[in-house]
């Protein structure tokens, strides 16, 4: 059984954690159960009866037991462990945050790997970004940093973003993927030619979770003790080192094994080979942010490490898999607005609209009392608010506490000392600022220039050139030209492989043939193409 690694061993483990034996079959009310091969009848041929509880609690049961699954990141893995701080001076001098106040302290997290578009059943080495999603139970609440293994997004203003998920998803006639949806949409929105470009490229496909590195990818605000506030980038790099595969490798995969990412992260951490990232911070002042020759807060832009150096604050294990994956993974809850005090928003767009959206996609999938359920609960901090009842309620509910503010009867009060956050001026006219022509192609030509080799720039311009070829020519030209103002020969190498891969398509006219079985049993139908009449006269044409 040497041969058999950590995942495949799982039920075998089971058996050897069982050191008492089997344990007595109950139903939900814990009462024993007598079979459960056989249900309650009136004789052996006749009916079930309604008094079988086994049966009715059983098939209930199975009845409700799938969630809606998550709109976006639905198929993902997740797993356990601990961020150890490696330079607390330093963060200190940012954040108030006290799990960054003593050096090698350490606080236990939960992370989320994920891909974004896919269905919960899609397979792991899709090309597409991969959701790095980060909850810290801290003893000040829970703070989730919900990023992705990219640092910049397709998007700018979130009032786009359901149509932009829409086009990565199935189209509502045909039930099949739409490269006209998805390319019209990129062409239509040339600010998302930087992260398509990243997607396209080697880093569309990492091997594996354990390979890949994370980001908070928006701008935050951070808060010192002497209530001096800094923007932030958060950068989260794998000391496992970057590694992807080729895009015929995970075409390869995805037939033979679907779920690669997550079995090579459930093993890893089952052999004892923990994955670990080391945390970074980009910092920029105040006076830096209003001076920049762009917005700060575009998250369809970086800023440069060499303006804003990475520094060093500390490092995340993960050393613990999943005691069962729907508890603890498909009902972990995310949400950027989960913060502590000394890390605030800034005025990015994206991030203010998914301070609403998660916590509130939570509320439908999982019930009001999502932070109630173990996983999501503050393990270090104590919960004590006014909010009561819902449903599922399955803590005390604030047992005799007041249920009002303000009362006269020693319920919860205001921490002012703790609790409040940073202010800011902020002024405007009341508009819809439009933010579509905001440069949109100089961080991307620098980055198909500057960051990519030749192979790379190669591998990145077939990937394009092979999914864009089926989209419509009008609707291709427009995309093309996006790439082609970040760079003339990106955009040439683009339309070039294109025709060759058209005019390829044009000469092959090689299908697969059917084996199609005789018809079983033997019978007549009517000619192709005929209408069957009908011995009344009426029309099928209503």
């Amino acid at each position: 059984m040497s041969s058999r690694d950590a995942a495949t061993n799982q039920l075998m483990k089971h058996v050897q954690s069982k050191k008492g034996g089997r344990d007595k079959l109950t139903t939900s009310n814990g009462a024993p159960v007598d079979s459960l091969t056989a249900s309650m009848t009136a004789g052996p041929r006749g009916p079930i009866l309604l008094q079988d509880f086994t049966l009715i609690d059983h098939i209930a049961k199975f009845d409700r037991e799938r969630i809606p699954e998550r709109v976006v990141h639905a198929k993902g893995s997740g797993a356990f462990g601990y961020f150890e701080v490696t330079d607390s001076s330093f963060m200190q001098s940012v954040c108030r945050a006290k799990m960054f106040d003593t050096p090698g302290k350490r606080t236990p997290m939960a992370v989320r790997f994920s891909t974004v578009g896919g269905e919960s059943g899609s397979a792991d080495t899709a090309r597409d970004p991969r959701g790095f999603a980060m909850k810290f139970y801290t003893e000040e609440g829970n703070w989730d940093l919900v990023g992705n293994n990219t640092p910049i997004f397709f998007l700018r203003d979130p009032i786009l973003f359901p149509s932009f998920i829409h086009t990565q998803k199935r189209n509502p006639t045909t039930n099949l993927g739409d490269p006209d949806m998805f390319w019209d949409f990129i062409g239509l929105r040339p600010e998302t030619t930087h992260q398509v470009s990243f997607l396209f490229s080697d880093r569309g496909t990492p091997d594996g979770y354990r390979h890949i590195n994370g980001y908070g990818s928006h701008t935050f605000k951070n808060v010192n003790s002497n209530g001096e506030a800094v923007y932030v980038k958060y950068h989260l790099k794998t000391d496992q080192g970057i590694a992807n595969l080729s895009a015929e490798d995970a075409d390869n995969i995805k037939s033979t094994d679907p779920d690669y990412a997550t079995r090579d992260l459930y093993n890893a951490i089952g052999e004892g080979n923990f994955p670990s990232w080391t945390m970074y911070l980009q910092v920029m002042t105040f006076e830096q942010a209003s001076t920049m020759s762009f917005n700060p807060f575009d998250l369809t832009k970086i800023w440069s490490q060499k303006t804003f150096p990475l520094k060093e604050v500390g490092r995340m294990v993960l050393d613990r898999n999943p005691e069962n994956y729907f508890a603890e993974v498909e009902q972990l809850a995310f949400a950027p607005s989960h913060m502590i005090p000394g890390i605030e928003p800034s005025p990015d767009k994206m991030l203010q609209a998914r301070l609403f959206s998660y916590a509130d996609t939570h509320r439908y999938r999982l019930g009001t009392n999502y932070q109630s359920i173990p996983v999501n609960m503050p393990l270090n901090a104590q919960v004590n608010n006014y909010q009561r009842d819902g449903s599922m309620m399955v803590h005390t509910n604030g047992a005799g506490s007041p249920n009002y503010f303000p009362n006269s009867f020693q319920g919860p009060e205001p921490d002012q000392a703790s609790g409040t956050w940073h202010s800011e001026v902020a002024s405007g006219d009341v508009l819809r600022h439009e933010t579509g022509d905001e440069d949109n192609f100089s961080q991307c030509g620098q980055f198909f220039r500057q960051v990519l080799d030749d192979g790379a720039r190669e591998r990145l311009t077939d990937n394009i050139a092979g999914h864009m070829s089926n989209a419509q020519e009008f609707i291709r030209q427009r995309a093309i030209s996006n790439f082609a103002a970040a760079d003339p020969s990106f955009g040439r190498m683009i339309s070039e492989k294109i025709n060759r891969i058209l005019q390829e398509k044009g000469s092959s006219q090689a299908h697969r043939k059917r084996n199609v079985q005789p018809l079983y049993p033997p019978r007549r139908l009517p000619p192709k193409g005929s209408t069957p009449q009908c011995p009344y006269g009426f029309s099928s044409k209503l």
